[in-house]
């Protein structure tokens, strides 16, 4: 494979002091490869959701070293940290975050007035489906469509990664697999390198590669050789 987008060494990550101490992940290493849909996948407490923030740079290391290309994010400034947000990463969060007072519209426009080269927001609603809804307010919206909508959010300023902590977790299987199939479009029409966390086995046959984490370890990663369409996915 070409280098990858995004690494992480021998990451640990351990809060609390003294007696009292939680290690939430325990030395993982991880690539993730331009243009590739990895899923992360494991139960609740295994380190993922922790993982996704330190590589995103909304959380720091204990240990170990972080790069997105050949620059090292490990020691950086805070902002340097939210440059590096701001201009590479998108984040799709389980609840929807959308500021309820904004239609759909102006909650995806927000970010694409801070973004150097940004889609218009109609163009990213347009690729999360949702062209008709544009004017709504999110209490006139499905939670399938808010998720959209934040998806749509979060790729408005073409980020070169797209990062989602459980993005179904709060929805049913018809309004999930809407959402899958967005994150699976967003992945294969804009080559996004893109990141799904889930606890749903079933998810993980979308992915390219699926790391499976177990007591802040990465235990094993698999290769999808046959990828099944999110249509297909048994909730």
């Amino acid at each position: 494979m070409a280098e990858p987008v995004l690494s992480a060494r021998n990451v640990t990550k351990t809060y609390g002091t003294g007696e009292v101490q939680v290690h939430a992940l325990r030395g993982v290493d991880l690539d993730l490869y331009e243009g590739e849909m990895a899923v992360l996948l494991g139960p609740s407490g295994s380190g993922k959701s922790t993982l996704l923030n330190i590589i995103g740079g909304l959380d720091r290391v204990t240990s170990g070293a972080v790069s997105f290309r050949d620059r090292d994010l490990t020691n950086v400034s805070e902002r340097q940290l939210t440059r590096f947000r701001r201009d590479h990463v998108g984040f799709v969060f389980q609840f929807y975050n959308l500021i309820p007072s904004l239609t759909a519209w102006e909650n995806v426009a927000l970010v694409t007035e801070v973004s150097k080269d940004p889609m218009l927001p109609e163009e990213a609603l347009a690729m999360v489906d949702l062209t008709d809804r544009m004017t709504h307010f999110p209490s006139q919206l499905s939670g399938g469509e808010q998720q959209r909508v934040a998806i749509a959010r979060a790729i408005a300023k073409r980020p070169e990664v797209l990062l989602c902590d459980e993005p179904t977790g709060a929805l049913d299987s018809t309004t999930g697999i809407l959402v899958l199939e967005a994150l699976s479009h967003i992945n294969s029409e804009l080559g996004t390198t893109t990141a799904i966390i889930t606890h749903n086995a079933g998810i993980r046959l979308i992915a390219h590669r699926v790391f499976h984490f177990v007591d802040g370890q990465i235990d094993k990663m698999t290769v999808n050789q046959e990828r099944i369409a999110p249509a297909e996915v048994t909730w």
